[in-house]
């Protein structure tokens, strides 16, 4: 793979240019790719936005050798939500489980890669610097949606119908899909639960294997092109195992 050889930084955008590239990477994947749309979204200048973005932190994983952006995440904490009129994902979940709670919280969104870096290092580092960030922050709960391509539900029945069954979040923090899609829509005899799993995207499935769950019933995003669900991380749940693969680098190549 061509990146065999690579290394990559990690830093939050401090600039309008930072922004600018966090944006045409999200236009890239988002739009182009997956065929979302939006208000506010920029096809003249490649770029995927909307109102949240000057409320929040973006986190930008760049190629060293090339300096470009091959991976971002949007990062929004609950002092930044009030600033902003809510969260993000208020708009498709009922969030009062985690907001009543008390304990404080870390939304996290626009998540992607550069097709070209999917399936090696670079989720990891975006990982590892989510971890600095939540530790300087003392983050307890993260949340956000997370999407599956396409709002086809018969192609998805299988993966959401074990997300259901097996990740289901535990009652206090179980939010609730205000445009409620259910995601048993099959009987555990008929789902291919090794053939689910793959067809889970690679967010999801680095969410689970930190030990997030999931909210209940899926949200379906036509505008966006999109299925999503909620995925909720707390990290007083996490493993010492997971603790320790979200904070330890990888021997760098």
């Amino acid at each position: 793979m061509a990146e065999t050889q690579t290394e990559f930084t990690v830093s939050l955008a401090t600039t309008d240019a930072d922004l600018r590239a966090a944006q045409a990477l999200r236009y890239e994947v988002f739009v182009s790719e997956m065929g979302a749309d939006g208000a506010l979204v920029d096809h003249r200048e490649g770029l995927e936005k909307d109102t949240f973005d000057a409320f929040c932190d973006h986190m930008i994983i760049r190629e060293t050798a090339t300096d470009r952006v091959v991976g971002v995440y949007r990062l929004m904490r609950a002092d930044q939500a009030v600033n902003a009129g809510g969260f993000y994902s208020e708009a498709e979940y009922d969030l009062s489980p985690l907001t009543r709670s008390g304990r404080r919280l870390l939304e996290l969104g626009r998540s992607c890669l550069h097709p070209e870096f999917r399936g090696g290092k670079a989720l990891f580092y975006l990982w590892v610097g989510l971890n600095a960030y939540v530790s300087e922050h003392d983050i307890e709960i993260l949340f956000g949606t997370a999407s599956f391509a396409g709002t086809d539900l018969n192609a998805l029945s299988g993966p959401l119908s074990v997300l259901n069954r097996d990740y289901l979040a535990p009652p206090p923090l179980r939010c609730k899909s205000r445009s409620y899609q259910p995601m048993d829509l099959l009987e555990a005899s008929a789902v291919d639960r090794k053939r689910a799993m793959v067809e889970c995207p690679a967010l999801i499935k680095a969410y689970l294997r930190l030990g997030g769950t999931v909210g209940d019933g899926a949200f379906v995003d036509h505008g966006f092109n999109t299925t999503d669900v909620l995925m909720i991380l707390d990290t007083a749940r996490m493993t010492e195992r997971q603790k320790r693969f979200y904070s330890t680098p990888k021997t760098r190549a």
